[in-house]
């Protein structure tokens, strides 16, 4: 549907870039309010929160009308999709070309009937050439029209608004030279105006599609099993959540889900990056569009097609351009000024030298409007998204999944960074060590009372208990009234006996803690160790000892973040203090706040945020996404991560791997490298033209094909991006 209970979405023709993009929050702003606009380019979507959409569908698509754009209610119906006709598809790239092409044959004619290619140039005449033949008029003419005939109706409506843009620069760029008989420079300015259009439309679905590629990895069919066991072959987007299909050896697995049958090698290259396969087995995860190796498998899909981890990483980067990044916001800031002063200059050359200096009036007329054509910004206003966007694929390509542009400038800035310690910097798969019973309890005695409080929780360390007391072949019973503690444990009654189950802390609270007891447990804990605690409500009835194993790519990590300057790292963990700093001391963190609540963890990222104001935080758990929202970034562990770790976060790291955060850095710097090289150099060639014109040096043509060669160069130096490198200064190795 086009209208859901969050959103109005919408369909554009004709929003083809990041001019269109701001003309649309100009008009749209007031009465939706810009926070609410989301922009999806390569689909031409518009998306509307329809909670703070003060007016009706109707209402917003006559305002689009008024720019000169059309929009109608987007459908997901395939029947209800409008089909694009041959001319909707590459018309413009046929006016382009017929209007270079009419333009060459012009400026050809004209040098043959006047026997002079000086005079096609006009030059004979110091740039005002008055001396053209009626069929090369025509020919001009022809080419002006078609060159510049999607600009003239975004024209039309910025005039009737009284709201200057790049169209209407153009347009009275053009009949301007017609007025004063350049119509060779009419016929190029409008051909040069037309490629560069294409170009910027280009380059942004260029470096999308490294995105919107991936849709094509993922199957239309898949193989259901039925009840019988017979198998069906059923369209991916009607299979249910719940259903089981087949994957036969080097097929791609259809949906995301859980294997319940079989192990394989799967290449998750498209959702984590990863190079080389991973194994994969019963319970394991498996993402749609990932490939099979040679082992059949037998899976329960999770999640429908449209919410797959492959379709969350396509919508999510196909939303970007509603998260501008600092540097965007700066240059359409910038461009809003810029324009309208150029603009003026323009008039004030026109008005001042032929009135106040005795200056020829056509000269000057041509001298103005070269001065138009030079206020067109559009190698300055596209050579930020273009390169936001290719550094957004890339990162996607490397399974580093950035929810919007402002994300990708952040960390080049970051100053301190928090890791929480389970399943981020270890790897949140704890195994049972030890099961200590006391006071004339049995170590089957205190598993059973364990997994009975456990058995429902999806903790890394019940799961962890749960896990083995099955191997130890312990019955696990039902609880009555289990009720759980947030952050400390939790309390249930066992055959007529209300025990409890808990931290150290919360042995504590409840006063029960002996000598003896807090020895044992002193002891376990700087050994490393997780310690889950058993009792009733007279004594300690024992405690299970866990272990977790770090990360083999968390030190090499770590220490590549040193390298690259930053400052500070800290280990957040709600374990223990002992288990806390015997993890720290394997991977070289020296400082560490154990034993905190989700609330202590946000507490402790605001006093990092007020101290270095540019911090990270890395998670994986649920009780980590108040922590990671607080956080100037939140980075999530993509594959271990909860959903709603992930949808926090602000940058998911799908396979897991800490080494992709040194990486992101360099990424994120090496981004703002670029950004910055593009606007200088946008902004260079600008202050150049603008001096030349001045001095009487610079043509109308000159002048926009400068403007098409800077918006070359800043495009293909952001589309550099695309290509992944390391930081060869970093010299530690992976694991």
């Amino acid at each position: 549907m086009s209208v859901t209970e969050k959103q109005l979405v919408f369909t554009i023709k004709g929003m083809d870039c990041a001019e269109e993009v701001a003309i649309l929050k100009r008009e749209l702003s007031p009465i939706v309010g810009e926070d609410h606009l989301f922009f999806d380019i390569l689909n031409g979507k518009l998306s509307i929160e329809s909670s703070a959409a003060k007016t009706s569908a109707e209402r917003i698509i006559q305002v689009i009308a008024q720019t000169g754009m059309h929009a109608k209610l987007w459908s997901a119906d395939p029947g209800n999709i409008e089909q694009k006709g041959f001319l909707s598809r590459y018309g413009r790239t046929l006016f382009m070309v017929a209007s270079g092409a009419i333009t060459a044959a012009g400026f050809t004619s004209h040098a043959f009937i006047a026997k002079s290619v000086y005079a096609a140039l006009g030059s004979e005449s110091k740039g005002i050439s008055h001396q053209i033949p009626l069929i090369v008029r025509i020919l001009y003419g022809l080419a002006t029209i078609l060159g510049a005939w999607h600009v003239f109706p975004k024209s039309w409506y910025a005039l009737k608004r009284l709201r200057p843009d790049i169209n209407l620069l153009m347009v009275i760029a053009i009949f301007g030279a017609i007025g004063i008989n350049e119509w060779f420079e009419a016929a190029t300015v409008s051909f040069l105006f037309a490629v560069s259009l294409a170009l910027e439309s280009w380059s942004v679905s260029r470096a999308r599609k490294a995105i919107e590629s991936l849709i094509n990895l993922s199957p239309e069919k898949a193989h259901i099993r039925n009840p019988d066991g017979s198998e069906t072959e059923v369209l991916v987007k009607e299979i249910q959540v719940g259903s089981i299909f087949v994957v036969k050896p080097g097929e791609k697995i259809p949906l995301d889900g859980h294997i319940i049958k079989g192990e394989s090698d799967i290449n998750q290259a498209p959702i984590t990056g990863e190079s080389v396969p991973v194994q994969r087995g019963i319970s394991d995860s498996v993402f749609a569009a990932t490939i099979n190796g040679n082992g059949a498998l037998v899976i329960r899909s999770t999640k429908l097609a449209e919410n797959t981890t492959l379709a969350h990483i396509i919508k999510m980067v196909g939303e970007t351009q509603s998260k501008r990044a600092p540097s965007e916001q700066w240059v359409e800031r910038f461009a809003k000024i810029y324009t309208p002063c150029v603009l003026a200059l323009s008039f004030l050359l026109l008005f001042i030298p032929p009135v106040f200096l005795s200056g020829d009036w056509q000269t000057w007329l041509y001298r103005a409007l070269t001065l138009l054509v030079i206020a067109c910004p559009c190698a300055l206003v596209i050579s930020t998204p273009v390169s936001i966007v290719a550094a957004i694929a890339a990162s996607a390509r490397q399974g580093v999944l950035i929810k919007g542009g402002v994300y990708v400038e952040l960390p080049a800035h970051l100053k301190a960074i928090a890791f929480d310690k389970t399943g981020t910097l270890t790897q949140g798969q704890p195994q049972v060590v030890s099961v200590i019973p006391m006071n004339g309890h049995t170590e089957a005695e205190l598993l059973e009372r364990a997994a009975a409080m456990e058995v429902q929780s999806d903790h890394p360390l019940a799961a962890a208990i749960v896990s083995y007391a099955k191997t130890k072949q312990v019955r696990i019973i039902a609880a009555d009234n289990l009720q759980t503690i947030q952050g400390k444990g939790a309390t249930a009654q066992i055959n007529g006996t209300r025990y409890w189950l808990g931290s150290h802390r919360y042995l504590e609270e409840r006063g029960q803690e002996t000598a003896d007891v807090h020895q044992k447990l002193e002891a376990l804990s700087s050994s490393g160790h997780s310690i889950v605690i058993i009792g009733n409500e007279s004594h300690v009835c024992g405690f299970i000892a866990l272990a977790d194993k770090v990360r083999q790519d968390a030190k090499p990590a770590l220490e590549q973040l040193r390298q690259l300057g930053i400052e500070h790292v800290v280990m957040l963990s709600g374990d223990n203090q002992g288990t806390a700093q015997a993890i720290a001391n394997q991977v070289g963190i020296k400082e560490i706040q154990a034993e905190l609540l989700p609330e202590n963890k946000v507490q402790a990222i605001e006093a990092l945020v007020a101290r270095y104001k540019n911090v990270a935080m890395v998670g994986d758990g649920i009780n980590d996404a108040p922590a990671l929202g607080r956080a100037t970034i939140g980075i999530a562990m993509g594959v271990a991560g909860s959903d709603a770790t992930i949808e926090t976060a602000d940058i998911a790291l799908m396979s897991d791997n800490l080494l992709k955060l040194p990486w992101l850095i360099q990424h994120s710097r090496r981004t703002l490298k670029v950004i910055r090289q593009n606007i200088g150099f946008s902004l260079a060639v600008k202050a150049i033209f603008v001096l030349l014109t001045l001095a009487g040096y610079a043509s109308l043509w000159t002048a926009i094909a400068a403007d098409m060669g800077a918006s070359f160069i800043v495009i293909f130096n952001g589309l550099r991006l695309l290509n992944i490198r390391p930081n060869p200064n970093l010299q530690v190795k992976q694991p």
